[in-house]
């Protein structure tokens, strides 16, 4: 199943149970704390621990995913009623409704195609006040990071809140001008497998550069790593704050 983590409740519970806080969180927390109880649209908000966060801060938050299945487990955490949930993606944003949109998680990089960054960059443009900002992380091509994608180096052993254990392990299959394939395998100690598929989009400084400028955004900040160091940083990463200039 293609991005099966985000779509089977079955591994909901997985991805939660893997991924807790960290400082991708604390990152894009101090940012959203730049504006005081902000408007802050979470685009591609998974099972929530950012949003729920976020509303307890005392910002307004709302959170939209195409998954149900992470959605369901977004509302069924305490806290959810402080957020807004919506099953969908950009099309259906408001217009003008938000001071802040971030995308976490590397959410950038499930748009593939140009066509498809770009309809979400102007989406958000568009969902924004004017000066409204948008934050987002995007892995650094030149670090490779996809390397690090293989049996020997990727896999990550998982207790889930009932005791069971699942057996994680990531493969790459294919790297074609800046896009990259890949599976993870879920092993269950029931002996339950399951194998979940995606593809990533692996952008350099310039495509994002030029994309943010040609869809009315004005980067205010670019770093390349979660202490905000310069980019190049051995996070490898691209951590976007841009202005809608609207």
């Amino acid at each position: 199943m293609r991005q099966a983590e985000f779509n089977d409740a079955r591994l909901t519970a997985v991805y939660d149970a893997m991924f807790g806080w960290s400082r991708d969180d604390d990152f894009f927390m101090s940012v959203v704390g730049e504006t005081p109880a902000a408007r802050v649209l979470d685009l591609g908000c998974g099972t929530g621990r950012l949003a729920l966060a976020m509303a307890a801060a005392g910002h307004a938050v709302t959170g939209v995913d195409p998954a149900r299945a992470s959605l369901d487990a977004a509302r069924a955490k305490p806290g959810a009623d402080r957020v807004t949930w919506i099953e969908g993606t950009s099309p259906v944003l408001p217009d003008a409704s938000f001071d802040v949109a971030v995308m976490t998680s590397h959410v950038a990089q499930f748009f593939v195609s140009d066509q498809d960054w770009e309809a979400t960059l102007a989406d958000l443009r568009r969902a924004l006040v004017p000066g409204g900002r948008l934050t987002f992380d995007s892995r650094d091509p030149r670090a490779r990071g996809w390397k690090r994608w293989n049996p020997a180096d990727s896999r990550r052993d998982v207790t889930l809140p009932d005791g069971r254990m699942v057996t994680a392990i990531t493969r790459v299959y294919a790297v074609t001008a800046g896009v990259v394939d890949f599976s993870i395998s879920y092993a269950f100690t029931d002996g339950e497998e399951l194998v979940s598929t995606a593809s990533l989009r692996f952008r350099s400084e310039e495509e994002l550069r030029s994309s943010l400028r040609a869809a009315g955004f004005t980067i205010e900040r670019l770093y390349g790593g979660w202490n905000r160091e310069p980019v190049g940083a051995p996070d490898g990463e691209f951590l976007v704050i841009a202005r809608n200039t609207g």
